[in-house]
């Protein structure tokens, strides 16, 4: 016997499981009212409200609903609510700009646009046909409580359940598409591989944009796991959350765990959650010293991965193994350093350039209507990360050792550098601009700008970093411009950025941080 796998699977087990359990507990501290704290019943109830209120406005099969906003209650029960009546969820990221936002928008075709409280003055100008902002307004006008949605008419494993845009090696980002098949197992080997059970509780320090939150909400009900919502990412409120709701369990990039080292040192009392707190870490390599840290002074347990978007994202999975405890503390953490093994049922291989390879069932379906991308990207029937490293002959774990892409990832965001350019190209007076991430303790990567000024033409820094911001989202805006008299190209004109990264990186061993 053979049926779909949906995302219902998911909801209908926790609805059936653990009707009357803690489901979700929203961010108290948000612009909208937050949802009171829900059973997964009531979660499942509010999740059918959406679905009841998009078939009331004549949201179809196959139509996409897009969201923008913070964490939140909200957000949360529509990754669940659109997606599992055949429409297609597109989750917006909140820091970028209105003109961003419109691109995705309209390359997505979306036909509705669900915006956060915050956002909305912003994001008033984005054009779509139904648009509506989260808290009251969704709650009275759109929702409809206790109306039995039209069920998805032919539920299809293959069918896509969201578009989520990364930053890649164009000025425009792409859409990725995941399929309920993608998201399906890639929440439950996550679960396997993290060891998830009905007793942990999960905060989501990751953004719910973010790749659908790394794919964990899924997995979590269906687990009947607490979940409980954290609005903006701070260390000293991630140590309190863990303190107050007995969090296990919590995904971010290394800047995150940054964040909470820097609480812990002013904290008063004993570190909650040591020896219970399991963190999962991907979005950048983290370095030794942090990981080591985590440990000792933390006493939390230290997980690396690596993915993409564009895997769902698991690709990778990095645990101390029991044969690690005769090792030193640095040992260890040096370890963990690397991406790790592959995930179950993922395939991995390095091509003959040195970049990573891969084949899984959570690799994506395609871009967007973008079929010369997509084309590109699964040429050969391999995925093809961007990536370099290399993977141990022994025993099999991977190395990320360069990006072989023109993106930067700084605190987990991915951001392409032609975008930046692009932007800097535009101001008046710059000439040339090549755009390149170099080490940041914190942040993992950072944004520097070498400018080329025009004959003539005079700027300053601040000007070229206030043009940036003006334009783009602020995390994407270079933290430092060095000008330069010229900017060295090949013979065919081309700018070879491993050469120029290469100064900045030299005293690391790879060329990500």
């Amino acid at each position: 016997m053979r049926t779909p796998m949906t995302i219902a699977d998911f909801l209908d087990r926790a609805d059936l499981g653990f009707r009357n359990s803690p489901g979700v507990v929203d961010e108290p501290h948000q612009p909208a009212p937050p949802v009171p704290v829900s059973t997964y019943g009531r979660f499942a109830e509010r999740v059918r409200a959406w679905q009841a209120g998009l078939d009331a406005l004549g949201v179809g099969e196959g139509e996409r609903v897009a969201v923008a906003g913070h964490n939140s209650a909200r957000m949360l029960e529509l990754l669940f609510a659109v997606p599992m009546s055949g429409r297609i969820c597109v989750p917006v990221n909140f820091r970028l700009k209105p003109e961003e936002v419109d691109y995705m928008v309209a390359q997505s075709g979306a036909s509705v646009l669900l915006v956060d409280p915050e956002l909305d003055a912003a994001l008033s100008d984005v054009k779509v046909r139904h648009r509506f902002v989260l808290g009251e307004q969704t709650e009275t006008e759109l929702m409809r409580f206790g109306v039995e949605p039209r069920p998805w008419s032919h539920p299809d494993e293959d069918a896509t359940a969201t578009i989520n845009y990364t930053s890649g090696t164009t000025a425009r980002p792409k859409g990725v598409q995941l399929t309920h098949r993608n998201i399906w197992v890639n929440g439950m080997t996550f679960g396997l591989h993290t060891r998830v059970w009905e007793r942990d509780v999960y905060l989501h320090t990751l953004p719910m944009f973010h790749c659908n939150g790394w794919g964990m909400p899924y997995v979590m009900a269906g687990l009947g796991v607490k979940q409980v919502v954290l609005r903006k990412v701070d260390g000293t409120e991630i140590l309190r959350r863990v303190d107050e709701h007995g969090v296990t369990l919590m995904c971010g990039a290394p800047a995150v765990w940054n964040m909470v080292l820097d609480a812990a040192a002013t904290w008063e009392g004993e570190i909650p959650g040591r020896d219970r707190v399991r963190i999962i870490c991907a979005g950048a390599p983290p370095p030794t010293k942090m990981i080591q840290r985590v440990g000792e002074e933390l006493g939390w347990e230290f997980t690396q991965i690596y993915g993409l978007t564009e895997t769902s994202p698991l690709l990778t999975f990095n645990r101390t193994q029991p044969g690690d405890a005769d090792l030193s503390a640095e040992e260890r953490a040096r370890n963990l350093s690397h991406a790790g093994l592959p995930a179950l049922g993922v395939k991995l291989k390095i091509s003959d350039s040195g970049e990573v390879l891969a084949r899984s069932n959570t690799v994506l379906d395609g871009y967007w209507d973008k079929p010369e991308e997509t084309s590109a990207a699964l040429e050969d029937g391999w995925f093809h990360t961007g990536d370099g490293g290399t993977l141990n002959e022994t025993d099999g774990h991977l190395t990320i050792s360069d990006r072989k892409k023109d993106v930067i990832i700084t605190g987990g965001e991915n951001v392409s550098s032609i975008e930046v350019e692009d932007t800097i190209f535009s101001h008046p007076a710059v000439a040339e601009v090549a755009v390149i991430g170099v080490p940041h303790e914190k942040w993992g990567e950072t944004i520097k700008a070498l400018v080329v000024l025009a004959e003539g033409a005079t700027a300053q820094e601040s000007d070229i970093i206030a043009h940036c911001k003006q334009h783009l989202a602020g995390y994407k805006a270079p933290t430092s411009v060095e000008f330069r008299d010229a900017i060295p190209r090949t013979a065919t004109g081309k700018i070879q950025k491993f050469k120029l990264r290469q100064p900045y990186w030299s005293e690391l061993e790879r060329g990500v941080n």
